[in-house]
């Protein structure tokens, strides 16, 4: 099967990467909607260096290195990538314009990060999702979170998001056309959250709040820039080489539409923006209902932790200390937990029965409810680009096209 990719941004190059290296597909078919530099040169030399990765040619042969993009052909678009022909496509920005039915493409995935509207018609303003399948595709897999930008309107039947290895089977070839990848974060979380879902059940978490401390994207400035008419958030247009930034991060909703339960549970996410390259870190605050006498221990959590990294590949369970550039690049890893550094304190929290909807108390009975409790933190670290999300995008991508008929 052939793949197509629109967009060879940050997640569209290391999605390339990751392919070109798998070689699950046949071929590959990358949109990039406009001309590069001075051809097709310029293209293969913006695929093979990364600044925060590397060479491609040494990703691929190690420290031999040795040529890995050849046979390159200006007129046709096509270039060899570790073997795998790809084809480079530079006329249509607008999904539906783009030339998939004629280069036989029947799964795409989207990176551009402008298509996040499932609702949205194929035909509307500069395009939307809709169009790739206007243009022939027959799958389409978003590298975000979707974002339905009509209030009122629900989610379409035929569009998911799914998170390998969580909820992937709740997607339905029959019925899914459109699949968001969620995002990063929501990755990351998944897989801090899920684990102890499993063992405690939903109703003992009380409450959940997380801060990504995440590394920079492309979305930001490298210098301060002056902010666009109507900007409400002024921190976006400032240096990210030289602040911490505060931001919004979109992972408490998406992670509800992967993990349904989370919506029963009161839960806080929140996003600060450092200046590295990639490399990020969770902190997850959880409140967890005791059993009487029985408080939860940091030992416990460890092991729900050690015992789930035995069974599923992508989350890693670390005894080591580590700094955020030993996750860089790591392939599999959903998510790193910092094992060392999780701690619980158990406390006590006194509700007044007279202050809750719905409850009588009896006069002579007491007014104050105990409710014994573990307060957790854990820490999950993520390599938001290449070894945690895109990794984790390919084998969804690659799962997809196997249920392809």
């Amino acid at each position: 099967m052939k793949l197509g990719l629109n967009g060879l941004g940050r997640i569209g190059k290391l999605s390339l990467w990751n392919h070109v290296t798998k070689k699950h597909f046949s071929e590959l078919v990358v949109n990039l909607g406009r001309e590069v530099g001075g051809g097709l040169e310029d293209i293969a030399a913006a695929i093979d260096r990364d600044s925060t990765y590397g060479r491609l040619s040494t990703y691929v042969n190690g420290f031999k290195g040795g040529r890995v993009i050849e046979e390159l052909n200006e007129a046709a678009g096509t270039m060899r990538i570790n073997g795998i022909p790809t084809t480079f496509l530079r006329t249509a920005r607008n999904p539906k314009d783009i030339d998939w039915q004629g280069n036989q493409v029947r799964l795409v995935v989207d990176t551009t990060g402008q298509f996040k509207d499932p609702t949205a018609d194929a035909d509307e303003g500069r395009g939307s999702v809709r169009g790739h399948l206007q243009a022939g595709a027959e799958k389409v897999i978003v590298s975000a979170p979707f974002k339905i930008k009509a209030k009122g309107l629900d989610m379409p039947e035929d569009a998911i998001t799914a998170v390998m290895g969580i909820n992937d089977d709740d997607y339905d070839p029959s019925l899914h056309n459109i699949i968001s990848a969620a995002s990063c974060t929501t990755t990351c979380l998944s897989y801090m959250i899920k684990p102890l879902i499993d063992h405690f059940g939903a109703d003992r978490l009380l409450s959940a709040s997380m801060v990504t401390v995440h590394a920079a994207t492309g979305s930001q400035e490298v210098l301060d820039r002056l902010p666009a008419a109507g900007a409400t958030d002024l921190r976006k247009n400032r240096s990210i080489l030289n602040n911490i930034i505060l931001t919004t991060t979109g992972a408490a909703k998406a992670l509800s539409l992967v993990i349904p339960e989370m919506q029963s549970i009161g839960f806080i996410a929140e996003s600060v923006r450092i200046p590295t390259s990639t490399g990020s870190l969770i902190v997850l605050v959880l409140n967890l209902q005791d059993e009487l006498d029985n408080p939860i221990k940091r030992d416990l959590l460890n092991a729900i932790y050690e015992e789930y990294a035995k069974t599923s590949p992508y989350l890693i369970y670390s005894a080591e200390q580590n700094v955020s550039s030993d996750i860089v690049g790591m392939p599999k890893a959903a998510v790193v937990i910092e094992s060392s550094e999780i701690h619980t304190r158990t406390a006590t929290i006194h509700v007044n029965l007279n202050q809750l909807k719905n409850v009588k108390v009896e006069a002579a009975g007491s007014t104050v409810l105990d409710v014994p409790f573990t307060q957790a933190a854990i820490y999950g670290w993520y390599d938001n680009e290449f070894g945690s999300y895109t990794y984790m995008l390919g084998e969804l991508t690659k799962t997809i096209a196997e249920r392809m008929v």
